[in-house]
């Protein structure tokens, strides 16, 4: 079996997996809403603030990373699918931080401010600009999606060193709750 993550990465790691789904769950049903409804708007807000704590934990988990090296990968392992697993693990970290920046941008040139939490206002870095916002939309949307696809080969992947390789991949980042870090 490789050696293990830290439960600190392995906190990071599921807590901004929950928050990415969350958030990607909540904005196919608030988009489906017709019209702007009371639940719509706080889908919405939810939805923002998702995106914000997603984009928040990224930096404390790049600046953990930076500290704490990640384990091996088993010897095992093709040196084709190593690469191809860092070439996977950087597209996610790029997509959980352009994801939510991309929809930040995308409120601010629709007008509408971002308030986390519905206490903190985000800096309004661009003026609403309506040339800008389908721009945007579209950006965030797809985004999203390839967001959904890395995830989804990331899962893959993961379940096939489990279920088929059966070298420890995955066990490296489910928590053991008799050992401490």
């Amino acid at each position: 079996m490789s050696a293990r993550y830290t439960y600190t990465a392995m906190l990071f790691h599921w807590v901004i997996a929950l928050l990415v789904v969350s958030a990607f769950t909540l904005g196919l049903v608030m988009t489906d809403i017709p019209g702007l409804t009371p639940t719509k708007l706080r889908y919405f807000s939810w939805h923002k603030w998702l995106g914000v704590t997603v984009l928040l934990l990224a930096v404390l988990r790049v600046l953990w990373r930076l500290f704490h090296q990640a384990p091996a990968y088993p010897a095992s392992m093709p040196r084709w699918q190593k690469s191809a697993a860092n070439g996977l693990h950087m597209l996610l970290y790029v997509l959980i931080f352009a994801v939510p920046l991309s929809g930040y941008f995308y409120s601010l040139a629709s007008g509408v401010p971002v308030v986390y939490l519905g206490v903190f206002e985000l800096p309004v870095l661009i003026a609403a600009d309506p040339e800008l916002k389908p721009v945007l939309k579209s950006i965030h949307y797809w985004l999203n999606m390839l967001l959904c696809g890395a995830v989804g080969v990331h899962v893959a992947a993961a379940l096939k060193h489990q279920f088929i390789d059966r070298d420890g991949v995955l066990g490296r980042m489910l928590p053991s709750f008799s050992r401490r870090s």
